[in-house]
């Protein structure tokens, strides 16, 4: 029988892991977090691509810098964010994001989305933990004791 394991992580952006024998499997977040989440920071201030992807690690969400201007780009052309070419600052022209009205339109809906998430995965991380402090607590009672007589106690 194989032996399968979970890996928690000890550091911030890595990611838990499960694995059995050769085979591994790292759950991913989905693009359409990463453009809700690069939405939410725009509605804060106006960024450059590499602030993004800097604001993105440090809040635990560690995309590579192509993914992150691939998705700008896509947002882009559905007319949630536009951009620009900074010139104001000494050296190469840089392009600024902002979050447009239709940008700000959709993060709403996101939120409210992720709202309604975020109860159902409380719901269901309650119930998980519940069942596992029972588990737990069966484990630390032990197995039935037998009595003098043969039945059993508890």
């Amino acid at each position: 029988m194989k032996e399968s394991k979970i890996r928690e992580s000890k550091r911030v952006n890595e990611k838990p892991e499960y694995s059995e024998g050769e085979a591994s499997f790292r759950p991913r977040l989905h693009g359409d977090f990463l453009a809700s989440s690069l939405l939410a920071f725009l509605r804060q201030w106006n960024a450059y691509g590499y602030q993004l992807v800097q604001e993105l690690s440090k809040a635990g969400l560690p995309f590579d810098s192509a993914t992150v201007y691939r998705t700008l780009r896509n947002l882009e052309r559905a007319g949630l964010v536009s951009s620009f070419w900074d010139t104001s600052a000494s050296g190469p022209a840089r392009r600024m994001y902002s979050l447009t009205r239709g940008g700000e339109t959709i993060l709403s809906l996101w939120i409210d989305a992720l709202g309604h998430y975020q109860r159902i995965l409380r719901r269901a991380l309650g119930a998980y933990e519940e069942q596992d402090e029972e588990l737990t607590a069966r484990e630390r009672k032990g197995p039935p004791q037998r009595t003098a007589k043969g039945g059993r106690n508890g």
